[in-house]
């Protein structure tokens, strides 16, 4: 029988985790390469949680360094094309549902809503190649906010992720509205992103998350998950302002480090994200032997075996 973890990958994930509980099944249980193993399947599962978004990247920094200023197809559009390309692969191989994709949709817009706002006010610019824009936002934006919300329901899958003392997503919902509106507020209002930060602290402070590695499931403060996420958007948003995909005004003269503010900015816009995800996955408590036909302080490896952790 297919635990629930199993269950809510899809068919390609479904075999590539059957190959790798193959590949592992004899792997030690303990000791320092027991402990080298966990951390090589943590970092695979985040790498291919983060395939969209990566794809993205890799296309923007190679349209910088190889895309010819001469080509018929301005950049922008070349770069809206292989967003859209990238997104109809993930879809056609079943490496996103179509519950997932209805919300990286959402996000989608919501982000290119904003993005239609801050270019207008000047927060950050785009070059003026391309037709296919909306005003002076090319269309492949929109899809660096869908790479967020791609990255956030995939992780979830791909780490069996389990929540205790999560709060009530009404209040989730709330926080993430304010959080939405005061991106475009702040700018002819009062800027409340400190106030909002301290709700996001407050609201999700009791909460831990647990997620499932390889043999282990191992657990941190929600809040500690959050700002590491934020930290690696925010490298990411270094390397697609280096490959001159927007700018910020003091780049405009020059690449330089975009400021360490913005990992605020992206931190609270990553809590939309987030609470966008919980409409599709709700949050469950961590798998129990009830749930997920596991004892609860240990595995099942890949022989079906109920194992406990050391």
């Amino acid at each position: 029988m297919r635990s629930s973890h199993e269950l809510a990958l899809t068919p390609v994930e479904r075999a590539i985790d059957r190959a790798a509980h193959r590949l592992l099944a004899d792997a030690s249980d303990r000791g320092i390469r027991a402990g080298l193993i966990e951390f090589l399947v943590f970092g695979a599962k985040q790498a291919w949680a983060c395939v969209f978004g990566a794809a993205l990247l890799a296309v923007i920094v190679a349209a910088r360094l190889w895309y010819p200023d001469d080509a018929a197809l301005a950049r922008n559009d070349a770069l809206t094309i292989a967003a859209v390309a990238i997104q109809v692969v993930m879809v056609a191989t079943r490496l996103e549902t179509g519950r997932e994709l209805w919300v990286i949709v959402l996000f989608h817009l919501t982000g290119t809503v904003m993005e239609l706002f801050k270019t207008d006010v000047g927060s950050w610019t785009y070059d003026g190649d391309g037709v296919l824009r909306v005003g002076g936002v090319p269309l492949f934006s929109g899809f660096m906010y869908a790479a967020v919300g791609s990255y956030l329901v995939r992780v979830h899958r791909l780490f069996d992720l389990g929540f205790t003392r999560y709060p009530r997503r009404w209040v989730t919902a709330i926080v993430a509205v304010a959080i939405y509106a005061n991106f475009f507020t702040h700018h002819v209002w009062f800027d409340l992103r400190w106030v909002l930060l301290a709700a996001v602290v407050v609201v999700w402070w009791p909460t831990v998350m647990h997620f499932r590695v390889w043999r282990r499931m191992p657990r941190m403060p929600l809040l500690v998950a959050f700002g590491l996420v934020a930290l690696f958007i925010w490298l990411a948003e270094n390397i697609a302002t280096w490959a001159g995909a927007w700018f910020y005004p003091d780049q405009l003269d020059g690449w330089q480090l975009v400021s360490p503010s913005k990992l605020v900015s992206w931190f609270l816009l990553m809590i939309i994200s987030v609470v966008l995800v919980t409409w599709v996955y709700p949050p469950r408590p961590p798998a129990t032997a009830a749930s997920d036909g596991v004892a609860s302080s240990g595995f099942r490896d890949a022989r079906g075996r109920v194992r406990l952790e050391r």
